[in-house]
């Protein structure tokens, strides 16, 4: 069975002093940088999955600026596939779907950002397109939200999401299990 990871908008706007700032992403980008470089020596596709927000009143993402571009953790090689979306689930509206199947990709690795809305979106619709998920825990994160008027620490904004996509939707491990 053909395997590939799915790096999601790990990108500049995300780290400190970008426009929209999460909680530790330098460290989830080194965690995605060792799965990258896994898949590198073994010689198994990779696929870059990168945001540019063009909903109207967008605040990060935004086209031609420094936010937008992959962080240089994770930055692709010239033979590695840059899906270009512009919306959270990686597969509507892209060729992420067709670039797959151009490879007889059955099983996915995802990992990246933000836990809660596209990497959630993205292994929930590969999960219905029958691909087989693995989604990396710790090479993921996301930030504080808000409900009923009261915070949510993004661990566990993060914990919820990875404990809901793990019951049904993926099989969820840390980088040292992908590595081990």
């Amino acid at each position: 069975m053909s395997k590939a990871l799915i790096i999601i908008d790990i990108q500049n706007d995300y780290f400190e002093g970008g426009a929209c700032e999460l909680v530790n992403p330098m460290e989830a980008s080194l965690k995605a940088k060792k799965v990258l470089e896994y898949f590198r020596e073994h010689s198994m596709p990779v696929f870059h999955v990168k945001h540019t927000n063009i909903r109207e009143g967008a605040t990060f993402f935004l086209p031609n600026t420094k936010g937008v571009q992959i962080h240089e953790n994770v930055k692709p090689l010239e033979n590695e596939i840059i899906i270009q979306k512009n919306y959270p689930n990686s597969f509507l509206e892209t060729s992420l779907e067709n670039e797959l199947e151009k490879l007889n990709i059955k099983e996915l690795v995802i990992c990246g950002m933000m836990s809660h809305m596209c990497v959630d979106s993205t292994t929930r619709a590969a999960f219905d397109m029958g691909f087989d998920v693995t989604l990396v825990h710790d090479a993921c994160t996301t930030k504080d939200l808000e409900f009923l008027g009261k915070k949510v620490k993004a661990s566990e904004v993060h914990n919820a999401f990875m404990s809901a996509l793990g019951s049904v939707f993926a099989e969820v491990v840390s980088v040292e299990e992908i590595l081990g």
